[in-house]
Order: structure tokens, then sequence, then C-alpha cells
């Protein structure tokens, strides 16, 4: 969906213009807009239940740690400061190494893999009609208004770029031998991502408890929690050791 939407993007820079002044505010206040959308949508929906339940939560679990394993690889490997500056579009400089040298916008990518994958973990009808058809949309728009801002500022180099690089899918011609002359940063990968991905994590374990509860009752719900919260203790456990490291420094800086 995301992808064959974009190529009319590319196509039509009349849908880029209308589309950026949305995006510009999607990227200020999605920190708190996607999360809440989301909760929102899991609250208000009693999921669909029926013999592919589970085969959907794990699809699901698959689907979202297939988004932040992304995440990983691209942070791992050239991390990209296009975040913004005051909550407003802004980058320091094109970055087209790693996998943005296949991908023109990966960290979306991963981001909207997770939230489909959040969506068939609760697979309820509004995550479905609603929730992946607005994060799509959502994501769309940020690009829209980061390729405004980004060919106003690099011009040419930009446009070379775009021409090059596809928008989301990635191209793997090359793939290999990109990454392979590049090395790894775990240090960085940790002190940028912990947070989100626990936070993911902890999401997945909440969905699979609450929709429990939905569908069978206190009692089925009962009986899954105890491992349900043994597993999120190891990720607590995880995630202090890694903010104690980052504060300490450990970790590097920035």
């Amino acid at each position: 969906m995301i992808d064959s939407t974009s190529a009319q993007l590319s196509s039509s820079p009349g849908w880029r213009r209308a589309l950026a002044p949305v995006g510009r505010f999607f990227f200020k206040f999605r920190d708190f807009l996607f999360p809440a959308v989301f909760l929102g949508l899991a609250l208000a929906s009693r999921p669909i239940g029926g013999p592919w339940d589970r085969a959907l939560d794990a699809a699901g679990i698959v689907v979202a740690l297939s988004g932040q394993l992304l995440r990983a690889v691209v942070i791992g490997f050239a991390y990209i400061r296009r975040g913004g500056k005051n909550k407003q579009v802004y980058a320091e400089s094109l970055v087209q190494e790693g996998v943005f040298a296949h991908s023109r916008n990966p960290l979306y990518l991963g981001n909207f893999l997770a939230l489909v994958g959040f969506c068939l973990v609760h697979n309820s009808a509004l995550c479905y009609l609603v929730g992946i058809p607005f994060f799509a949309f959502a994501y769309l728009a940020i690009t829209a208004a980061e390729e405004e801002y980004l060919r106003g500022r690099f011009g040419a180099e930009y446009d070379a770029y775009c021409r090059r690089v596809p928008r989301y899918v990635p191209s793997f011609a090359g793939f290999g031998a990109t990454l392979g002359g590049m090395e790894f940063d775990w240090p960085r990968l940790l002190r940028k991502e912990y947070g989100s991905t626990f936070a993911g994590l902890s999401l997945i374990l909440v969905l699979l408890v609450w929709d429990e509860y939905l569908l069978h009752g206190r009692a089925a719900e009962q009986a899954l929690l105890p491992g349900v919260l043994g597993l999120w203790a190891v990720l607590v456990c995880a995630y202090l050791t890694v903010m104690v490291l980052k504060k300490r420094g450990v970790l590097g800086r920035g």
C-alpha cells in the first residue's frame, strides 16, 4: 500500500506540494500522536479472534520485529541526522551511505512495518480499516514534507539521489558490498534504540495479554500473565542496563 501510493507521489509534484503541510504537522506531533492513535484504536476495538488468531499473533510479531531489525541495520551502519530540529524537518547533510544507498526512507519503512505488526497482533477490523491506512498516509505525508525540504536545500544532488535510489522498498543490488565495507556501530545502536525497542516489545506483550482477556476471559489472561511478566522482567533488566551504560558514557555520545 505505502509503496504503490508513493509511486503516484513520484509522478505528481502537485501531490507532494499538497501533502507537505500535512506532513509537517505529522512530523511535529508524531512521537505523541502515532502511539495515541494506535492505543485508541486498540482500546476501542475487539480482536476478531477465530482459528487464525494465533497465526496472526505470530505473523504480527515477525512483521514488527522485522521493522525493528531494519531500523537496527540502518542505525548501526549509517545513522541519519534527519530527525528534525525544534520538531521541524531539518537535515545537516544528505546521508547516502549504508542502507540509505538502497532506500531513501528505510527508517520510516521500519516504523511502518512495526505498526502493521502491532495491528496484526491486535487483529481488529478497526486497526485494519483505519489504523494501517492512517499510518501509511501519515508516513507518505511526512516523506512529502521531507522531500520538499531536502530538494530545496540540496537541489541537484538530491534530485540525482532520488533518481538513483527508491523511496521505500530497498533495492538489494550491491547490498552486501555496501555494508561489507562498513563497520557496524553497536554502541550507537544501543544508545539510540534501546528505548523504542523496549517500548515496542512491551506493547506486544501488553497486546497479547489484553487480547487474551477480550477473547477468552480472565482465566485465560491469568494463565498467560506469569510467562508474559517473566519476559517483561527480562526486558526491564536489559533496558535499565543499557540506560545506566548510556548515562555513564560507556556507549559513547551523540
